[in-house]
């Protein structure tokens, strides 16, 4: 028995005064109209209309039952609209998580424009160097630097591209000279990012050779999170693989030199994951589209002012 389509159907028939009018209002038959009154009072064990060829009343026990489902209705028809409204307007807490210094550079500010646009949707960001269970932990969307996903069930977007350059500061070049290769990194003290995705005893170059790979030898320095990392490079400690949207302060400032100019190394993609396409939350719809319309002109205008740093 469908006790909630029941419960709609009795207060129709209440509200239209006979189970004829009911059944009109509703589009059905008046023999279901019945039969859905009767079915509610067999489940209840309580007569809830008394019946006469002529007129329907209800019993004293029908007038109470009558006050519960119309406020129950009204629960369910204001948690309907509500429902649909989050498909349809942009509201309410979107839970984000991000790489820690990629969520810094670029996440943090594209928030800021988000909201601007949306002012309704408040976003609780949070920033680790990992990647969350998203529906164990909660997160709407997630946000990834990898070269490549793992087959989860979950739903992705590539919103663009990084990669990391080859820095040092002046005064340790002063000291150590420059590099004019990769094979030269092997005779300069090599500090070590720490990720999931690359090896910490080699590093691999893109550049007009194709694809180079030196071999590290035992490190002074590793850290996990490429912010630290450019702080110990600007700190003469040695040279590093650092993100270029970490660089660009740096490399600004003068803090920082890129060595090696025509090579790249460790590009990673960078995705959106949320979990499902079906009947999309319009918070996480547009927090993505915003992102994929955004982000891969912002990585391009860090790329392109990255030439301005070649050291030649």
């Amino acid at each position: 028995m469908d006790t909630l389509q029941n419960m709609r159907v009795f207060v129709r028939v209440v509200e239209a005064g006979s189970f004829t009018g009911a059944a009109q209002h509703l589009n059905t038959t008046t023999a279901y109209a019945s039969r859905a009154v009767s079915d509610l009072e067999a489940h209840l064990r309580t007569r809830l209309l008394n019946r006469t060829t002529r007129r329907i009343a209800l019993t004293e026990a029908g007038e109470r039952y009558l006050q519960r489902c119309e406020q129950i209705l009204a629960y369910v028809d204001q948690a309907e609209a509500e429902a649909s409204d989050a498909h349809a307007r942009p509201s309410g807490k979107l839970k984000v998580h991000a790489m820690t210094s990629f969520g810094q550079h670029y996440v943090v500010p594209a928030v800021s424009r988000y909201q601007q646009r949306y002012p309704d949707v408040h976003i609780e960001l949070t920033l680790a160097q990992r990647l969350p269970d998203l529906l164990d932990e909660g997160f709407d969307v997630a946000l990834t630097l990898a070269t490549g996903l793992p087959d989860s069930g979950l739903v992705s977007q590539r919103l663009g591209s990084a990669f990391s350059i080859a820095c040092a500061s002046p005064a340790y070049l002063e000291r150590h000279g420059v590099p004019q290769t990769p094979a030269d990194l092997v005779r300069h003290t090599c500090l070590q990012m720490v990720t999931p995705v690359f090896p910490t005893d080699k590093w691999t170059f893109d550049g007009p050779n194709g694809e180079e790979t030196i071999a590290l030898g035992p490190t002074t320095f590793q850290v996990n999170v490429a912010e630290a990392m450019a702080v110990a490079v600007c700190s003469g400690m040695g040279v590093g693989l650092i993100p270029i949207y970490s660089a660009i302060s740096g490399l600004r400032s003068g803090e920082l030199v890129w060595l090696l100019p025509e090579y790249t190394s460790q590009e990673m993609n960078l995705y959106a994951l949320y979990p499902s396409r079906q009947y999309l939350d319009a918070k996480i719809r547009t927090w993505v589209e915003f992102l994929r319309d955004e982000l891969p002109a912002t990585l391009a205008v860090d790329q392109a002012e990255l030439r301005k740093f070649a050291r030649t």
